[in-house]
């Protein structure tokens, strides 16, 4: 399996598949790069080359105790853009992945960078503050901090349902998408798990989004229930200079894996990519 090793000797596992334009998709918390696995497939069938990593304390990568903020995952990912030599690149980040994007984005600029998508990201900021009043109250983000430390393997079976949105009638999410992340969630280090909840809530990525020079789609479920739309898709489309915002009525934050979703939001993965 091929491992990237970063300056601070912590080990990111990555996938590498297909050839042609590079796609690089950063996942959300707390998952790891297999749930980008359908759409990573989709773009190698389909010309181009997909590129997937596990974050820092995510998956198959290193635990490491220190690094767990967005600062460090946009330099891993830089590190991993240049190890590789990828050009003309498409970015594609779901919740803190989309974070990752942009903090990227804000600190290496774009110049291996064609286009970025930003599906249920957390830009600009999760927070409830004086600046900020459509943010979530910091009570919130405490509740998940506790759930961590708590019984986390409940916890993560918990939160399975309003990822997912099958806390709402009618959903069509199945029992294997819900144990799929509950896996995905206990391979998370507890201690990474842990610190990215602040990086996720408490980042302001304002000035990242605003340094954004590229085309780029914003996709996010209006019946967001982990990343509500109106502090985070709505207020990135009126600082992203050249962005399409696609609002899905009804969907979920993890909208890019269940029904009847997942096909809509592929079709428009692909079409970003070749248009």
């Amino acid at each position: 399996m091929p491992f990237l090793t970063t300056r601070d000797k912590t080990e990111i596992f990555y996938k590498d598949w297909g050839s042609g334009q590079p796609v690089v998709f950063s996942h959300g918390w707390p998952l790891n790069g297999d749930a980008w696995d359908p759409q990573a497939k989709l773009m190698a069938d389909n010309g181009f080359r997909s590129v997937v990593h596990d974050r820092r304390g995510h998956g198959r990568s290193s635990q490491p105790w220190a690094g767990n903020d967005l600062d460090t995952y946009a330099d891993d990912l830089s590190e991993l853009i240049e190890s590789l030599d990828l050009r003309d690149v498409i970015l594609v980040g779901h919740s803190t992945g989309g974070g990752e994007v942009a903090r990227y984005i804000g600190r290496h600029g774009t110049s291996r960078v064609a286009k970025a998508l930003l599906q249920s990201a957390i830009p600009p900021l999760m927070l409830k503050t004086k600046a900020n009043p459509d943010g979530l109250p910091i009570e919130v983000f405490d509740e998940i901090r506790a759930g961590i430390t708590g019984d986390r393997s409940q916890y993560y079976e918990d939160l399975s349902a309003p990822f997912y949105g099958a806390n709402r009638p009618g959903n069509q999410v199945t029992q294997g998408t819900r144990d799929a992340f509950w896996m995905w969630c206990m391979q998370v280090g507890i201690k990474g798990s842990y610190d990215c909840v602040r990086a996720f809530s408490e980042t302001d990525l304002t000035e990242d989004l605003r340094a954004f020079d590229i085309p780029t789609l914003i996709v996010h479920g209006d019946d967001d229930q982990i990343v509500p739309i109106i502090a985070a898709g709505d207020k990135s489309s009126k600082i992203v200079k050249d962005n399409t915002f696609k609002v899905y009525e009804g969907a979920p934050h993890g909208l890019a894996m269940v029904d009847p979703y997942k096909d809509r939001f592929n079709e428009d993965l692909l079409a970003f990519a070749r248009g």
